[in-house]
C-alpha cells in the first residue's frame, strides 16, 4: 500500500457526460455494482456490524455527483446531482482517484485523511468500519464491474486495461487493485 497520498483531480471535462447521463441509468448501473459486491463479498455486511444501517455519502469533489450507500436497506445505492437532497450518517469527500485508490488498497486512508486529500464528517466509527470491511474483502472495483458484463466480459477487461493507465496518468492511481507478487 502506497503511503504518498497526493492524488490529482480528474479533468473537468470528465464531468460533462456525468451531468447529462440520466440519474436512473447511473443508479441502475452503480446499484447493480454494489449489489454484486454484496453477493461476491458476503462478509461485508457482517464486518460492518452495527454500522450496516449507516448511510454513507461518497462525495467525489471532481464529479458533479454524490453517492449514498445504505448497506442494509433498499435502495442501498443512490446517486444524486449536487446539491444533495438527503441525510447521511458519515461522509467521505475527496477526489475520485483518491476514493478509488482507497477502496482498491492502493493508498492508505489514514495518509489521505492526514494529508487532507480526503475529509470525513459524521460517524468516524462507521467510516472506519466501512474501510475495514472493504480492506478485509479486498474489493477491486474494476473486477467487480467486469464481473457484471456477462458475455461482454472480454471487451470490458480490454476497456479497463486501456483506461487504467489513462486514469493513472490523470490522477496517480489506476482502476484495479494492485496484486502483490509472491515467490
Amino acid at each position: 500500500m502506497k503511503i504518498d497520498a497526493r492524488v490529482a483531480a480528474l479533468p473537468t471535462w470528465i464531468g460533462i457526460p456525468v451531468r447529462v447521463l440520466p440519474l436512473p441509468i447511473i443508479n441502475l448501473a452503480f446499484g447493480r455494482l454494489v449489489a454484486s459486491m454484496k453477493c461476491r463479498h458476503p462478509g461485508l455486511l457482517e464486518r460492518l456490524g452495527a454500522h450496516a444501517s449507516a448511510r454513507f455519502l461518497i462525495d467525489p469533489t471532481d464529479l458533479p455527483l454524490k453517492f449514498l450507500i445504505q448497506p442494509d436497506r433498499a435502495p442501498f445505492f443512490q446517486a444524486f446531482h449536487t446539491p444533495l437532497p438527503c441525510d447521511w450518517d458519515a461522509r467521505i469527500r475527496g477526489p475520485l482517484g483518491a476514493l478509488i485508490a482507497m477502496v482498491n488498497g492502493e493508498l492508505d486512508g489514514d495518509a489521505l485523511f492526514f494529508s487532507r486529500e480526503i475529509t470525513i464528517e459524521g460517524s468516524t466509527e462507521a467510516i472506519l468500519a466501512l474501510r475495514n470491511a472493504i480492506d478485509a474483502a479486498e474489493v477491486d472495483l474494476a473486477s467487480e464491474a467486469i464481473a457484471l458484463c456477462g458475455p461482454l466480459k472480454p471487451l470490458a477487461e480490454a476497456t479497463a486495461h486501456f483506461l487504467s493507465p489513462i486514469l493513472r496518468r490523470w490522477s496517480g492511481v489506476g482502476l484495479a487493485r494492485q496484486r502483490v507478487q509472491t515467490g
